[in-house]
């Protein structure tokens, strides 16, 4: 099998020298930080490492695409970790001269080409071709979600078009943080509307599933559809949709500003906009989504609207910020549950880091991250310990 979209990136393969920085432990205890690897699920070609190792392989003809090296792959939940922990650096740019989560990405796109993706990739991309959500849901009921709240549709002149995204929209625990969100920006004064069923789904996962053609035609119908709106700002629920909005929209023909919704409830605040009054107590903990810190750089912003509750006590987990561990939830993952991992899946393990804080709460500033810590807090059975709490929930008290 001829590579297509894994031979693009031939040059920056062969750099690297296998030294296997990039799976990584934490201090020294055995902790990986590749949440695959991690969760002791696979082999070699299911850490970073091994994985630029197989396209290596694959570009030398010494092997190709499989079954078996498909699911390996859609393993990946494309957090960046190994991103950070590989210290082959462009000294003028600073970046990564060996882009794994680039070079994985490149493999599942051809994965995808030769029809050789898992059943559960496949039926995640055909039900977003077919109902423009993974979940298989009508599109008449994607702009359900505000119930008894009143949010208008966004119209030309509005300063702000509040994106929300697929699982905001469908799944029934992330309404809740969109609902707050939503109230949040009411009560600040923010021109802004949603697109209801008019929303499309924003492409991410698709893209990270290697489905590039179908990613490409919805970001086109989006760009258009925003300019007809006259669309200039943009703030996401998802850090997923504030991810290939800001980075990947730009080269095709994308004006618009995006900003995730930590990122302007802070500026808000530093305007003197938005005065919080949650009395909300306790200690919480704050975990970093993978696409808002790792890819994106952006750890302060959520902290920072964190602690503008006075009556909260934010405590970190032993890894966070740019060493934060992935929830497990990237890569549509959320949906494929490729992992797997049980006790040692990616979640239920940062459910048990983050109860070695002694915080009741877990702050999230991600509709995944909420789907995949609650999964591993029901799956430890610590209901009664510690909760899942959505950033915007927290700042309206709820």
């Amino acid at each position: 099998m001829q590579s297509k979209y894994l031979d693009e990136l031939r040059e920056g393969i062969f750099l690297c020298m296998g030294c296997g920085v990039c799976r990584g432990v934490w201090s020294r205890k055995g902790e990986g930080m590749c949440p695959v690897f991690a969760t002791g699920v696979g082999f070699e070609d299911s850490i970073p490492r091994g994985r630029v190792t197989v396209a290596q392989d694959i570009l030398d003809g010494q092997l190709s695409y499989s079954k078996g090296l498909a699911n390996s792959l859609f393993r990946c939940t494309q957090c960046a970790n190994c991103l950070v922990l590989c210290g082959a650096i462009e000294e003028e740019t600073g970046r990564s001269i060996v882009d794994i989560p680039k070079i994985v990405e490149a493999m599942k796109a051809d994965v995808v080409d030769f029809g050789l993706a898992p059943p559960k990739v496949r039926d995640f991309l055909e039900n977003i071709q077919k109902y423009g959500n993974p979940y298989g849901e009508p599109a008449d009921k994607r702009g359900k979600w505000p119930e008894n709240i009143a949010v208008k549709k966004y119209q030309p002149g509005d300063e702000y078009l509040l994106y929300i995204g697929c699982v905001g929209s469908y799944d029934t625990r992330s309404q809740q943080a969109a609902r707050a969100l939503v109230e949040l920006l009411q009560q600040a004064g923010v021109s802004f509307g949603i697109l209801g069923n008019e929303e499309m789904c924003d492409g991410n996962e698709v893209l990270r599933l290697g489905e590039r053609e179908l990613f490409q035609y919805m970001a086109e119908e989006n760009i258009k559809s925003y300019k007809k709106l006259e669309v200039k700002n943009i703030i996401t629920l998802s850090p997923h949709a504030y991810n290939v909005m800001k980075n990947e929209y730009p080269r095709l023909g994308a004006e618009f500003n995006v900003m995730h919704y930590t990122q302007f409830l802070s500026t808000l605040m530093k305007n003197n906009k938005l005065s919080i009054s949650s009395k909300f107590k306790g200690l919480v903990t704050y975990h970093d989504p993978c696409f808002l810190g790792r890819c994106n750089g952006e750890y302060e912003a959520p902290r920072e609207v964190l602690t503008s509750v006075g009556s909260l006590s934010l405590v970190e987990m032993r890894r966070s910020r740019e060493y934060s561990f992935c929830c497990g939830g990237g890569g549509a993952n959320f949906y494929t549950d490729l992992i797997d991992g049980s006790e040692n899946s990616p979640s239920r393990i940062r459910v048990r880091e983050a109860l070695e804080t002694g915080a009741a709460v877990i702050a999230v500033a991600c509709p995944v991250c909420i789907t995949m810590l609650e999964d591993g807090i029901k799956a430890e059975e610590v209901e009664g310990k510690i909760m899942v709490k959505d950033i915007s929930e927290i700042l309206v008290g709820k």
